[in-house]
């Protein structure tokens, strides 16, 4: 009786320190994610009144993002690098000072040039986070049980975004766009020491197999077929979220004539319910399929993306007087876009030695954001004003008005249903490689 006492005692002791090892890191690392997104959205929802205060377009906000995201993607890979040779949870912390330092200058910002300046610092800051931090997950948790703690980090995509929407947008109405930056920046304080008192697991702690000394170098990583349709597919899948993201307050502020504030909140809905259900979904459905299909996590995402096309066509193509109808398409639209991340994620993780995921996410996250994130709201603000100015002429004007730069945002706007579709197919393309690529991996090991 007392030996089974004493087994008793020590299996809840074991679990007690398993959870402590993985769990509370893990707590931390989403709580960073959630500040990193929050941080990153801050902008999207000022959108408006910065863009009146400055007088921009279309095309200059699609820019501020622009300038953002493409030294986002090339400063992750040198980072990335730099991930799997020193200290993650020291480099993680350094970009944390840096991004929230660059969001509160927020308070001096008095030009369109110094505004994209201080995004550029937030950029350099937060290419820290992916890297570091899902290299770091990937060694708390082993490969069939990857799928729900990577969903639950990347989780800070829609709840800091929603978060960012639901408070930045009623602060901006009532203190301003720079108070509502100044509160982005504030929980830094916070997290930074939590950050620093975690214990760092050494990398490929939780490989099955003892992994190898010498995992190869960058090459090894784009040798592997079902990287290249990942990473192409996170061009599509983030070319479509920073589009949402960046306009979707202007688009409900323009065509169902929201205040920013009430935008904002909004915005904040379809980010936290869509993004909370879908990834919630990716995690649960991605560990179980696994053990029975190695292709699933691949399949799911596939036809989660490939679903979200009518749902986004016409939930974009609502006009004013049907937000009742518009604000559901486009909630569920964003969470089978968000189902992505826990399903994808993991598939990288699973792809490539332990040694080099650090570098397998920069050089994904480079693809991702260089060709992909980057251009996405470039490409959406410039359609918009091109789209704007030619139904001002239809209506026999040279001068566009709020009318038509509203108009112009929803045609540009269709192009996600577009991209979801061919998101879609290679994502599908990457299912028929993947089972090949995890063998080898497995070989390896």
């Amino acid at each position: 009786m007392i030996a089974k006492e004493q087994a008793e005692i020590s299996s809840g002791q074991a679990v007690a320190s398993k959870r402590s090892t993985t769990w509370w890191p893990l707590a931390v690392l989403v709580a960073i994610n959630v500040l990193n997104f929050y941080d990153r959205q801050v902008a999207g929802a000022v959108v408006e009144p910065v863009r009146k205060e400055f007088h921009l377009t279309d095309t200059e906000i699609g820019g501020l993002n622009f300038a953002f995201t493409m030294l986002y993607g090339l400063v992750g890979l040198p980072l990335g690098l730099l991930a799997d040779r020193v200290s993650r949870k020291k480099l993680l912390a350094v970009g944390i000072a840096i991004w929230a330092l660059l969001t509160a200058s927020a308070r001096w910002i008095n030009s369109y040039s110094f505004l994209v300046i201080s995004r550029l610092g937030v950029g350099v800051g937060e290419a820290t986070a992916a890297p570091t931090a899902t290299s770091w997950i990937g060694d708390l948790f082993p490969a069939e049980g990857r799928s729900k703690p990577l969903a639950l980090f990347m989780l800070g995509v829609p709840v800091g975004g929603a978060l960012s929407f639901f408070l930045s947008g009623p602060i901006a109405q009532k203190l301003g766009w720079r108070a509502a930056m100044l509160v982005a920046a504030a929980p830094a304080l916070v997290l930074i020491p939590l950050l620093l008192m975690l214990h760092e697991p050494v990398r490929g702690a939780s490989e099955k197999h003892a992994p190898p000394v010498d995992a190869g170098s960058i090459w090894a990583v784009l040798r592997v077929p079902t990287f290249w349709w990942i990473a192409i597919s996170g061009a599509l899948v983030n070319f479509n979220l920073y589009s949402v993201g960046t306009f979707f307050p202007a688009f409900f502020s323009r065509i169902h004539h929201m205040s920013v504030a009430r935008a904002g909140v909004t915005t904040g809905i379809v980010y936290a319910v869509g993004g909370i259900l879908g990834g919630s979904c990716a995690g649960i459905w991605g560990d179980r399929i696994v053990k029975r299909n190695r292709s699933g996590r691949m399949k799911i995402a596939a036809i989660a993306a490939f679903l979200a096309v009518p749902l986004s066509y016409f939930g974009i193509h609502q006009g004013i007087g049907s937000i009742a109808l518009a604000l559901p398409l486009l909630t569920i639209a964003y969470g089978l876009l968000n189902m992505y991340y826990g399903l994808v994620y993991a598939s990288i993780q699973d792809i490539v030695a332990p040694a080099l995921r650090g570098t397998s996410m920069a050089i994904y996250f480079l693809v991702m954001y260089v060709i992909g994130a980057s251009w996405g709201t470039l490409i959406i603000g410039k359609m918009s004003d091109i789209f704007a100015l030619h139904a001002a002429h239809l209506a026999g004007l040279d001068k566009i008005t709020e009318q038509f730069k509203a108009i112009g945002l929803q045609q540009a706007l269709l192009l996600i249903p577009v991209l979801s579709l061919l998101l879609a197919g290679v994502l599908w393309a990457g299912s028929r490689t993947i089972g090949r690529d995890l063998e080898k991996q497995q070989r390896a090991a």
